[in-house]
């Protein structure tokens, strides 16, 4: 079937939940906001294929972000705005922190330039990313000044409404409904189009690279590591896809930040937020000397102790970075494809053998233009909201109906291999509507992924981990099958 076939069809089946991608693209051109905010405001007024419906919408959009979206260099015209009006409606990202010596919490507007602006107990207590990372929103400022009584807060600036750019709800069996509408492989580059790019420029292979970069965004307490080329995207769907994970740059962070802060008794990021995805791996460095391994204990059981209590997540972990020789030079120099990461953590077995997915970065193609999608897909904001309801899902099992795994995977291989399988699974047949041959095509690509991890740890230990001819074997004929990984195939 053909893009336009698919397209219609994608629009019957779910009319008011999908959009033209290149209207993204040529809006966001003026307007340096994430996908998911700028396809938040195309899916109330563009998601429908009527040509003339999409060009007044188009200009609503326009007219909403040159009246609401805060441009840096315009953020003292709209702090006048607010002045003189004595409120305004922004659209931009708030980050909240707590003031202890005035027991308040303050406002920071990202492009505003506000720092100090008010906002009530109730409305954080309400959203709580905004105290960790920040969310983007539209937010309604109020503007005080003048002598202060009980009630009038002390600062001129006042966060009186705040409306996270996120969907409220979805209908999940609507959903797992439309999805028998389409074949696998109509399916796959539906999902791939919502996330902005164009499977007709990719082989198949490079597909499920970009099926398992989402896979973080729909199973728990996932750890996967992507090292490849600059300019392939790796960084994009964490940032940019969803509202529901963050991004950390390359550089040092704290077990505060991260886990938990002992002085406020607060959870850091991997209790807020979906996904924690760091990028430029090569720069993580921990402030505090147990860092690593704290984050080792979370990788491995989803919890980590702070003082005397023990605390509990589901935040997936992701860490991406550039590999910058060949995969065969490193490989023929005894190396080993993790030694991008920083020396606490480059020759850490124990930290790797954490690592759920090895997803090879140099199969990836360099971001073209011909590699973003103009087409249709899901609004980003319904497929976010998508993969947070398939948290709650669990298909770890699905392939024991047919399968089982070799003698060489150990307690960690079995547990990554089923993570894997789980979330491929999620994406692919929500509704568990899977065959056998389905099954098995998920298993192999699981299997590679954590197989090359083990080949990376005995290049690091040895003889710890000699175990790693993974096969999976078929129950009913019980014939063994080896996976290989491509890259140790001459």
């Amino acid at each position: 079937m053909d893009k336009v076939m698919i397209s219609n069809k994608l629009n019957q089946v779910f009319p008011g939940k999908v959009v033209r991608k290149d209207l993204t693209k040529k809006i966001k051109e003026g307007a340096n906001v994430p996908v998911y905010v700028l396809e938040y405001l195309l899916g109330m007024y563009c998601a429908t294929d009527d040509e003339s419906a999409i060009e007044d919408g188009v200009v609503m959009v326009k007219k909403i972000l040159a009246d609401n979206f805060v441009r840096p260099d315009e953020a003292e015209k709209v702090k006048s705005l607010i002045r003189e009006r004595t409120q305004y409606t922004v659209i931009d990202k708030i980050t909240v922190r707590l003031n202890e010596r005035e027991d308040r919490y303050e406002a920071e507007f990202s492009n505003l330039g506000i720092k100090r602006a008010y906002i009530s107990p109730e409305i954080v207590k309400q959203f709580e990313k905004l105290l960790v990372g920040g969310i983007w929103c539209i937010s309604r400022v109020s503007y005080y000044h003048g002598d202060n009584d009980d009630n009038t807060p002390s600062l001129p600036f006042v966060v009186s409404e705040v409306k996270p750019i996120q969907l409220p709800s979805m209908d999940f069996e609507e959903l797992v409904n439309g999805r028998k509408s389409f074949t696998k492989d109509e399916w796959i580059d539906i999902l791939i189009r919502s996330m902005g790019m164009e499977p007709s420029h990719l082989e198949y292979r490079q597909k499920w690279h970009m099926l398992e970069r989402a896979v973080p965004l729909v199973e728990n307490n996932y750890n996967m590591c992507e090292l490849g080329p600059r300019g392939t995207g790796k960084s994009h769907i964490y940032k940019e896809i969803s509202p529901n994970s963050i991004l950390v740059s390359g550089g040092q962070t704290t077990v505060a930040n991260l886990f938990y802060n002992m002085a406020s008794r607060t959870v850091g990021l991997v209790g807020l937020w979906d996904c924690v995805a760091f990028d430029e791996v090569a720069g993580i460095t921990f402030k505090d000397k147990d860092g690593v391994q704290i984050m080792k204990d979370y990788m491995a059981s989803g919890s980590f102790a702070r003082g005397k209590e023990e605390k509990s997540a589901k935040a997936s972990m992701v860490f991406v970075g550039n590999i910058n020789q060949s995969v065969q030079d490193i490989l023929a120099a005894n190396s080993h494809l993790f030694a991008p990461f920083p020396s606490a953590m480059r020759d850490d077995s124990a930290f790797f053998d954490r690592m759920h997915y090895y997803l090879p970065g140099w199969e990836v193609p360099k971001m073209r233009p011909e590699l973003i999608t103009d087409d249709y897909g899901f609004i980003t904001d319904y497929l976010s909201e998508f993969f947070r309801e398939l948290r709650k899902r669990n298909f770890s099992d699905a392939f024991d109906q047919y399968f089982k795994l070799g003698h060489d995977l150990n307690q960690r291989d079995v547990i990554a291999v089923r993570k894997t399988v789980s979330g491929l699974v999620k994406l692919l047949y929500p509704g568990g509507d899977y065959t056998k041959e389905d099954i098995a095509e998920i298993l192999e690509y699981a299997l590679e992924g954590r197989r090359r991890v083990k080949e990376q740890l005995f290049r690091i230990e040895g003889a710890e981990f000699a175990d790693r001819n993974f096969t999976y074997i078929n129950k009913e004929t019980n014939e063994e099958k080896p996976v290989t990984i491509p890259e140790l195939v001459n």
